[in-house]
């Protein structure tokens, strides 16, 4: 096995252990709306306790992103946390970095409250036909070349 496919097939099996996408999104929308804080654009006027909410609510969002994704065992608590900060930028971060980041973190939060961790792997609907079809085909009696069927 090469370096970099056992490194992927390393990486694959560590982020189906947890809810990955949910964490990135959660973190992504952290991220999002700290970055649209620092833009030269004067939507919402920051004074006092709103700016300081304005930044540490945000902060917070990236946090719990990232404990979603390396302590998922809390993932319950920290998504309906972060839930709810997601929702409060509305207010307090330029709309919640213009709906991006708000989005972005109830997503990922929604995502992340629903993950299951003992869940087994889907199987498509072309495998569970293919495999009713085999089952079906072993139950008939094949018919012999020269026979009525």
């Amino acid at each position: 096995m090469s370096g970099a496919s056992g490194w992927r097939s390393t990486f694959r099996a560590w982020r189906g252990r947890r809810p990955f996408l949910g964490g990135t999104l959660l973190t992504l929308g952290g991220a999002e709306i700290l970055v649209t804080m620092k833009a030269p654009l004067p939507v919402i006027l920051h004074i006092g306790m709103q700016g300081l909410a304005g930044y540490l609510l945000p902060t917070l969002m990236l946090v719990c992103g990232l404990l979603i994704v390396f302590n998922p065992t809390q993932r319950l608590f920290y998504s309906v946390i972060a839930v709810l900060l997601s929702l409060a930028t509305w207010v307090t971060s330029n709309l919640g970095g213009f709906f991006v980041g708000l989005l972005l973190g109830v997503v990922g939060s929604c995502m992340t409250f629903g993950w299951l961790p003992d869940q087994e792997p889907r199987v498509s609907r072309r495998k569970r036909r293919k495999a009713a079809r085999m089952a079906a085909e072993a139950l008939q009696p094949s018919a012999l070349p020269g026979e009525p069927a």
